[in-house]
C-alpha cells in the first residue's frame, strides 16, 4: 500500500481530500471520464506531470478503488486505465468544479495547453438543466479533430461522443476558442465575426442550444446560416 499523508480528520470531506487532494489527481480523473486511456495517452495529455509522478498517482488510485487497469481497446496485450463504478461517482463533482472554474479562467497564454477532447467535458459542465428544450433534437460540436453532440430527449440533455445522426445545429471551432466561449471570455458572435466559429442549422435550434449552454446568443441567430 502506498504511504500517503493524511489530514487525520474524521470527516467525509477530509477523507475525500486524502484520496483526491494531491496535485494532478483530479486531472487524471478528468482524462479517464472520457473512457479508458493508455498510460502514454495520459502522459501526453497531462504535460508537466512527469512519468514517475503519474505512475505513483495511478497506483494509488487503483489501490483506493477509484481506477482499475483493463485491456487497452483494440489490443489485449496492452494495458489501459479506466474509472471504476466508484470513480464514475466523481463525474458530477468534477463537472461542478469545472463549471465553477470557468468563471475563474483568465486570458489564454502561450504557456497554456488546450486539448480538443476537453471540449466534451466542457459541454457536460455547461448544460443547464433548467433550459432543456421541450422537444427532441441534437446539437453537434466539431472541436478540432473531436466530434461530440448534445442529445435532447424527453426533457433531458446529455453529452454524447461522436457525431449526431440528425443535428439540428452544428458548431465548428478550435479547442481554445471553444473553452474561451464557455468561460465567457469570448462571445459566440465575436468568434463568428473573426471566423473562429461557424454555426450551421435552424436559427431557432441555434438559439435553443446557446440557451441550454448558458451562452448569450442574441445576435448569433442573425448570422447563423440555414442548413
Amino acid at each position: 500500500m502506498t504511504k500517503r499523508r493524511t489530514y487525520n480528520q474524521y470527516c467525509g470531506l477530509a477523507a475525500a481530500l486524502d484520496v483526491l487532494g494531491e496535485r494532478w489527481t483530479l486531472l487524471i480523473v478528468r482524462e479517464l471520464m472520457m473512457g479508458p486511456r493508455r498510460y502514454g495517452n495520459l502522459l501526453n495529455d497531462l504535460p508537466g506531470v512527469g512519468t514517475n509522478l503519474l505512475a505513483e498517482r495511478l497506483k494509488y488510485l487503483v489501490e483506493q478503488g477509484v481506477v482499475r487497469q483493463v485491456d487497452a481497446p483494440g489490443s489485449a496485450a496492452r494495458q489501459a486505465y479506466e474509472l471504476t463504478e466508484g470513480g464514475e461517482q466523481l463525474r458530477p463533482l468534477v463537472l461542478g468544479l469545472a463549471r465553477w472554474g470557468m468563471d475563474h479562467l483568465g486570458n489564454l497564454s502561450a504557456d497554456d495547453t488546450v486539448r480538443p477532447h476537453w471540449g466534451f467535458l466542457a459541454i457536460e459542465a455547461m448544460i443547464q438543466d433548467e433550459h432543456v428544450p421541450d422537444l427532441n433534437e441534437q446539437y453537434e460540436f466539431r472541436v478540432a479533430d473531436e466530434v461530440f453532440h448534445i442529445d435532447v430527449r424527453e426533457g433531458a440533455a446529455r453529452a454524447v461522443k461522436g457525431p449526431a445522426p440528425e443535428p439540428a445545429m452544428t458548431a465548428t471551432t478550435d479547442a481554445a476558442t471553444f473553452v474561451q466561449i464557455g468561460a465567457g471570455r469570448l462571445t459566440p458572435l465575436a468568434a463568428m465575426v473573426t471566423g473562429k466559429l461557424a454555426m450551421d442549422g435552424d436559427m431557432a435550434a441555434v438559439l435553443r442550444a446557446c440557451l441550454l449552454l448558458g451562452l448569450d446568443a442574441g445576435p448569433v441567430a442573425g448570422l447563423a446560416r440555414a442548413a
